[in-house]
């Protein structure tokens, strides 16, 4: 008998639509003359699904009696007897009542499989087994019902039900996933918008990943072994020059062309001395890539093409982008160049693109730091022609017998030695110059076959060769000298260059500096070091690389700055020539951290400023908002004080009620400037205590209305270490903000509840609400929103709350209530030691 199909409907959370989805498709099936049944489906009392079930054939369930009272489970029994060719079964990893067949539904899935039934389930992300820990990370729930993992991957068939998670918050608010009563609970605990975001991407990757294996299976099955370029990584390989931006727009653009493709930009340097690279172009390009959502690599390699095929092997890239090579024609007969290297050992998988762009065929410019100065390939060119040439024209002119002369013969043996000077340097021409002499001595002057020269003419002749070979040579290798120092000056007066417009620009990212000073000169690490005598320890003020050094001794090369504060490079030494630019580098380092401290102190003057400034708002506030109150206590106390008018028992007790009334106010309204003159002084110094907040809160409620508030906080919550004091004021202002916006005949909803080691404290109003982009300048001192009424408050109160929380360690934030408002959410940690207790959710979520 063959074994029956799986087929699962996959959600991020409850209400996504998979059992919807699974109906739907059963009607599809029924129509196409397929004998579908329906196993067991939970409609949940949702009106569109339970419509779903109308036309379809439903096995009856099995009833069970367990502690009292009723259950109806999956009748597994009715469903093998009945035999259908696809059978519905919801909730996979439901735990069945005990009595049942099997502990587990998917269990029972996995009986009907073996019985040749084909079967359409549904599971939610947080219920595999492996997720366990990273769900109640994100959720604070720890899910009572699982499935292994290996279930849900041996269904032949996977589909993820996706809902973007405002469209699940707001089906929930309309009531079509839970009963009415259900709701706030849901939305304030599970169904948060990040919560629901990381179970969607958890979702996401998981169906990924079970793709690429499903690919990885088929590649196996049909003996596919090249490489499928389902995924592109392009790798840019950058020379610091200024093509590297084409470069880099081009990969982009490819990498556009397909889903999850991600550029990776390496720049690699030599590790002998000052880079030819421009930094100021690489910090240019380094931003393009990032901009781009690219990564910048650097890496140090003396093999440019085996150090960039071996990172992009290493990074399992795709793709190589390189750009033409900015060499003449004439230079390519020292080799074929970096771009037609890494084409040649690319090999089969990986595609390598030629980029077209306006530097090409330009010349690649000045060499510039190499320990061999014209470079290892023209010296070994240049030793081979100074050697191997000379031989080879006495074969020939041997040969010849000497028919040419011997002026000519020294023309031709002067020819090879200029060719050796010109490649090879001083060095391969004397060595040809005294190979030359010796074979036109031994070969061409009379005697032949001996050392001897009997003619004093040939002696001159062997003499003048000689000292035209050493004079082409030394004038080749003096220019080489001078170019080399050219170029190198060029390299220096450009970084110092852009150095000193760095200091003009006021950049201050030590990091980015010390990036580039490891850039510069090919180094693992940098470190910049700094004490505050000569008996201190050093300390680290800012480093790049890995194991970077923590005192000067320990390093390669160690450049001073000043009596207590150094530069220290790891990787290798540093030849003397590179100190004086590795010194402006230092010098530069120690402008940036300076400047970073004085940036720190012009905050702190800013603060204080800010602190002056809302004391000149405080007073221009108080102004109207202290008088207020006082006008209507001045008025009352005099009105009670004139002889002029008897008095009634009920008028008295009006006018001291005004009088208490304003005094409650101005004690309100000092209170506030009070506090928020502690928290812009820094002199708020919570004691905290661990606290139960059934008892802490309702204290915060007397000063509203009984009726405008609803307390909802579950004595079963965990403590949370607080300080009394200023969270009943922090709570006291969030909730009169509250009722000062709230419709009238319209309760605020003050709750609490506990996400794993978090404590929330969520006040629900169904105010106006407030725009996104105006949720976090309501906490702003002296901010009213919308049309309150002067006399209402100094805009104090939701700027002094969120200081007292922020002081205690929580947080304060605004979101919007769903079905309009603004929900105030208060967050506290819970004390150690504690144990969460899993918030009362609606049983969907973890069955």
């Amino acid at each position: 008998m063959a074994r029956g199909k799986l087929r699962i409907y996959l959600g991020a959370a409850p209400g996504v639509g998979k059992t919807y989805a699974m109906l739907s498709e059963a009607h599809r099936r029924v129509e196409r003359g397929t004998d579908c049944v329906v196993a067991f489906v939970e409609h949940h009392d949702r009106p569109r699904t339970e419509v779903m079930l109308h036309g379809l054939e439903q096995i009856q369930r099995r009833e069970l009696e367990y502690r009292g009272a009723a259950f109806t489970e999956m009748d597994v029994d009715a469903v093998l007897e009945r035999r259908p060719a696809v059978a519905l079964v919801d909730e996979l990893a439901h735990t069945n009542v005990p009595g049942s067949r099997n502990a587990k539904r998917w269990q029972d899935v996995a009986e009907l499989l073996a019985a040749g039934i084909d079967v359409i389930s549904t599971v939610n992300i947080q219920h595999f087994e492996s997720l366990g820990d990273v769900v109640e990370s994100i959720t604070g729930v720890r899910q009572r019902e699982t499935v292994p993992d290996e279930v849900v991957r041996r269904a032949e068939q996977i589909e993820l039900v996706d809902m973007a998670p405002q469209a699940l918050r707001r089906r929930m608010a309309h009531g079509n996933i839970y009963k009415p009563d259900k709701v706030d609970a849901a939305l304030s605990n599970y169904f948060r918008p990040g919560n629901l975001t990381a179970l969607r991407e958890l979702a996401l990757l998981w169906v990924a990943d079970r793709v690429d294996e499903y690919l990885q299976q088929y590649r196996g099955e049909h003996n596919i072994r090249s490489t499928w370029q389902a995924r592109e990584r392009i790798v840019v390989g950058l020379t610091g020059g200024p093509e590297g931006r084409t470069l880099i727009r081009r990969a982009a653009r490819m990498a556009a062309k397909g889903s999850g493709s991600e550029i990776l930009a390496v720049y690699i340097a030599r590790s002998d001395g000052l880079t030819s690279a421009s930094p100021k172009e690489l910090a240019v390009q380094r931003t393009l890539v990032e901009d781009l959502g690219g990564t910048f690599h650097h890496v140090i390699g003396d093999d440019i093409p085996s150090s960039l095929l071996e990172f992009a092997r290493g990074v399992n890239a795709t793709q190589i982008v390189l750009g033409s090579s900015r060499r003449k024609t004439w230079q390519y007969v020292f080799g074929p160049g970096v771009g037609a290297t890494v084409a040649r050992e690319s090999g089969p998988d990986l595609d390598v693109h030629i980029v077209t762009h306006d530097e090409a065929g330009k010349g690649r410019g000045l060499p510039v730091a190499r320990g061999a100065r014209l470079g290892r390939s023209r010296i070994i060119a240049g030793w081979l022609i100074g050697v191997a040439v000379p031989l080879l024209l006495s074969l020939l002119l041997t040969a010849l017998d000497d028919t040419l002369g011997l002026a000519n013969d020294v023309l031709l043996f002067l020819f090879a030695t200029v060719m050796a000077a010109l490649l090879g340097g001083l060095l391969p021409a004397l060595a040809s110059a005294a190979v030359g002499s010796i074979l036109l001595n031994y070969y061409f002057t009379p005697p032949v076959h001996t050392l001897t020269v009997y003619d004093p003419k040939n002696i001159v002749a062997i003499v003048i060769f000689f000292a035209v070979a050493v004079a082409v040579a030394s004038v080749v290798d003096l220019a080489a000298r001078r170019t080399h120092q050219a170029a190198r000056l060029r390299a220096e007066s450009e970084i110092l260059s852009f150095l000193a417009g760095s200091v003009l620009r006021g950049e201050t990212s030590l990091d980015a500096l010390l990036q580039r000073v490891r850039e510069t000169f090919g180094m693992e690490s940098v470190a910049l070091l700094e004490r505050t005598s000569d008996v201190d320890p050093w300390t680290t003020a800012g480093s790049v690389g890995p194991r970077s050094v923590v005192r000067p001794e320990d390093a390669d090369v160690d450049m001073p700055v000043g009596d207590h504060m150094a530069l220290a490079l790891s990787g290798r030494v540093l030849p003397a020539e590179d100190r004086r630019v590795l010194a402006a580098f230092a010098a530069q380092a120690a402008v940036v951290l300076d400047r970073k401290r004085l940036v720190g102190e012009a905050e702190e003057a800013r603060r204080l400023a800010e602190g002056n400034r809302i004391r000149t708002a405080l007073l221009a506030a108080v102004s109207h908002d202290l008088r207020t109150p006082l006008a209507a206590i001045k008025a009352a106390v005099s009105s009670l004080r004139s002889d002029d008018v008897a008095w009634s028992e009920e008028d008295e007790a009006e006018l001291l009620a005004g009088i208490e009334d304003g005094a409650d106010r101005l004690d309100h309204l000092v209170g506030n400037l009070l506090d928020m003159s502690r928290l812009q002084t820094g002199t708020v110094t919570p004691l905290m205590r661990v606290t139960d907040l059934d008892e802490v809160v309702p204290m915060a409620l007397v000063s509203v209305p009984v009726e405008s508030v609803e307390l909802d906080i579950p004595e079963t919550l965990p403590m949370v270490t607080v300080d009394r004091g200023l969270l009943e004021r922090a709570v006291a202002n969030i909730v009169e903000n509250a009722v000062k916006y709230s419709p009238e005949a319209t309760a605020v909803a003050v709750s609490a509840s506990a996400l794993g080691d978090r404590v929330e404290v969520r006040v629900v109003d169904r105010g106006p609400g407030v725009p996104d982009d105006e949720k976090e300048r309501i906490f702003e001192p002296f901010q009213r929103y919308g049309d309150a009424p002067r006399g209402a408050g100094v805009g104090l109160g939701l700027a002094v709350a969120r200081g007292f929380v922020e002081a205690m360690g929580g947080t304060l934030s605004a979101e919007d209530t769903p079905g309009g408002g603004m929900t105030m959410v208060l967050t506290l940690t819970a004390a150690p030691g504690t144990t969460p207790v899993t918030p009362d959710l609606p049983a969907q979520v973890t069955s």
